[in-house]
């Protein structure tokens, strides 16, 4: 089944138009496959999606959750399903990790995947177990060199987090153990009771576990100082020129399927974002939406395949 999948994402089928089918889609519930933990931020946002393409569309959008190996196991649900439009990805720059991460995947997601909409994007949060006497990240990398192996960073197998936080450690030369969760929250509780003293992750997650004290944010990855954190420096102000890396979201098809029901779910997802609820929802969470056609996001996309891959490298993750 896959690889009738990826012959066809390569193949003549790509092309083959199908107007009366297209103009009557959908015809049944659209899946929404989420490689990610239920009540994940990817999760969260994939809901709210989920909930205006039922009203736009006519008929339900259902997500599934299905988390695992680094989101491969969602992103392989999503590739041997029937290209009609019923079976869609909501994933994040997992998407462009996993291939460089794994090292025996057997499917391309850029080849066997068709972009249909940028969702939304925001910048990642470094934060510690407040008891850490640390505020910056330099004062973070002082203290993890004066203590080694006696700290631990918690994050989510094969995420973009933990190829972050690897490249922290890895580039600083520092001795802190690495321990994989099956998602990026369960690491967060366990940061909270003291277990985990480092993880990386968004600000719809993290962010009211800062307010609450419970963790203390460091840095953030942004190319300026966050409205929510005016106080928390980014990592171009830590010592880290230039360091920007940006957390997305998106919504991908099948490859192969019909270029009708891509445009059409692309509109119906654009006009989701626009409306006041989903703004509101979405500023909640800590993520801006993205209003794009399905060939930008293909290009912001194939920008960032590159970035993440040196960052794999010189990670030193690599996965079986």
């Amino acid at each position: 089944m896959l690889n009738r999948r990826l012959l066809i994402s390569g193949g003549l089928a790509s092309t083959i138009a199908c107007p009366a089918f297209s103009q009557a889609y959908p015809t049944k519930t659209v899946r929404i496959v989420v490689p990610f933990t239920p009540g994940s931020p990817i999760d969260v946002a994939a809901r709210l999606v989920g909930q205006q393409l039922t009203t736009l569309l006519g008929q339900p959008g259902v997500i599934e959750n299905r988390p695992g190996a680094g989101t491969t196991i969602g992103m392989r649900a999503a590739v041997i399903a029937e290209p009609d439009g019923h079976t869609l990805l909501f994933q994040s720059s997992s998407l462009v990790v996993a291939p460089a991460m794994y090292k025996n995947l057997d499917f391309d997601p850029m080849k066997a995947l068709m972009p249909v909409a940028y969702v939304a994007g925001s910048h990642w949060l470094t934060v510690v177990d407040p008891s850490l006497p640390v505020k910056t990240v330099p004062e973070f990398i002082a203290f993890a060199k004066a203590n080694p192996g006696k700290l631990n960073f918690g994050f989510g197998q094969g995420t973009a987090p933990q190829l972050v936080g690897e490249w922290l450690i890895r580039t600083n030369g520092l001795k802190i153990a690495s321990v994989p969760y099956r998602g990026g929250t369960q690491a967060i509780a366990d940061m909270t009771g003291g277990t985990i003293h480092l993880n990386i992750g968004t600000p719809s997650t993290l962010l009211p576990a800062i307010q609450q004290g419970k963790v203390r944010a460091i840095a953030t990855w942004a190319p300026t100082r966050l409205p929510e954190l005016p106080d928390v420096p980014t990592m171009s102000e830590s010592g880290f020129p230039g360091l920007s890396l940006s957390y997305w979201t998106g919504l991908w098809a099948p490859a192969g399927t019909p270029a009708a029901i891509v445009e059409r779910l692309n509109a119906a997802t654009n006009a989701a974002l626009r409306s006041p609820e989903m703004k509101a929802s979405m500023e909640h969470l800590g993520i801006a939406p993205n209003i794009g056609s399905p060939q930008q996001f293909a290009a912001f996309v194939a920008q960032e395949q590159p970035k993440w891959a040196r960052i794999v490298e010189a990670s030193g993750v690599k996965i079986d």
